[in-house]
């Protein structure tokens, strides 16, 4: 789950933040070109890998070192948001990122039996969209050269691109349980050096329920910045 807003931009809140230095806004930029490019270079091989084999089996395999590679690279959203340079919350950015980093590492890229799973293609379709349209957004806000059609697909496609995400997420995260029950993989069995117990199984279904309470609180989050940025509407909104 993961629907980031604000992260590496300078918008101006009610009230007012304090500006970002010139430092920070050129790391800033080259950050969010560096994760623009890399998107791009990923929608481009889905669509070359599907344009040659007709099936999205093995496209996962064929990705997940580029995927690995940019997605890991947004934790550094959490060091932006700690030191300031970006006016967000660490704690809203922190599940929004984690959980993107728990897909691949721990599901997608760990459990090889669901990367063929047509809930893979659906997230990372709608990862690949909205990243692409979130770090542009990002870039040409730094660059105070924002087009509009870009700031329109910000806060518009994301409607529909987030409940269709945290569906495929969700679709796979089910699809891994019973190779994981079986396996017991990442699970700690008693008795042990440790006297502790961890069931992978059983944390799976944990977090697939977390998104029951987490989804609206992000998704109308959203909805309000939408209404603030497009329509002008000033939202007073208690920092996490």
């Amino acid at each position: 789950m993961a629907l980031s807003d604000d992260e590496g931009s300078v918008e101006e809140k009610e009230p007012p933040k304090k500006k970002i230095g010139p430092v920070a806004t050129a790391w800033l930029t080259f950050y969010n070109i560096a994760m623009t490019a890399g998107w791009l270079v990923l929608a481009i091989a889905i669509i070359r890998f599907y344009a040659e084999k007709g099936t999205h089996k093995g496209l996962y395999r064929n990705i997940q070192k580029t995927l690995k590679c940019f997605q890991t690279f947004a934790l550094l959203e959490l060091v932006h948001c700690a030191l300031g340079i970006v006016h967000t919350s660490v704690l809203v950015t922190g599940v929004q990122v984690s959980s993107r980093v728990f897909m691949v590492w721990f599901i997608t890229s760990s459990i090889k039996q669901v990367q063929s799973e047509d809930s893979v293609l659906i997230f990372l379709v709608v990862w690949t969209v909205t990243e692409i349209t979130r770090y542009s957004y990002y870039t040409f806000k730094l660059l105070n050269h924002l087009p509009y059609f870009i700031k329109w697909a910000r806060y518009n496609l994301f409607i529909v691109l987030y409940p269709v995400g945290v569906v495929g997420e969700l679709l796979t995260i089910y699809a891994a349980l019973p190779h994981v029950r079986k396996s017991a993989m990442y699970s700690l069995r008693l008795p042990n050096k440790y006297n502790v117990s961890f069931d992978y199984y059983y944390f799976l279904i944990i977090a697939m329920c977390s998104y029951i309470p987490l989804f609206p609180q992000l998704y109308f989050h959203m909805l309000r910045q939408r209404r603030r940025v497009l329509h002008g509407e000033v939202i007073m909104e208690k920092d996490d």
